[in-house]
């Protein structure tokens, strides 16, 4: 296994890794809207965030050799099912045509009381 870190990202702020390659995969850990130069949640609704959300995760993608067409599987989770729209509308602009299985699950709450974070599963180049 091989730990995937980049600065182009948050740091993981409890005892994890921002993602970890294995046969050929990346497992990307759940990426919530942190700036990594601050390491604070920024500002504005769902739609800021998820655009923070997807502009880490796809640093995190880059950095282990991958990218957002290499995609498999997705985890999205919200505070509130009511943003599933706006956030979706995000997530499609992020793949465009390409379509990862995915699931989207609404939690009571996230880390730094954001209101989405996704992780991924992808293909290495």
């Amino acid at each position: 296994m091989k730990i995937v870190d980049t600065s182009h990202a948050p740091r993981a702020i409890g005892p994890y890794s921002q993602a970890v390659i294995h046969a050929g995969l990346v497992y990307c850990s759940g990426q919530i809207p942190l700036d990594p130069q601050t390491m604070k949640v920024v500002e504005g609704g769902i739609e800021e965030q998820t655009r923070r959300v997807f502009a880490n995760l796809l640093a995190v993608l880059a950095e282990a050799g991958s990218g957002p067409t290499q995609v498999i599987k997705t985890i999205v989770f919200l505070k509130d099912l009511n943003d599933f729209t706006a956030m979706n509308a995000i997530y499609e602009q992020a793949f465009g045509k390409h379509t990862p299985a995915r699931s989207t699950i609404e939690v009571a709450r996230l880390p730094l009381d954001v209101r989405v974070e996704i992780e991924c599963i992808a293909a290495i180049s």
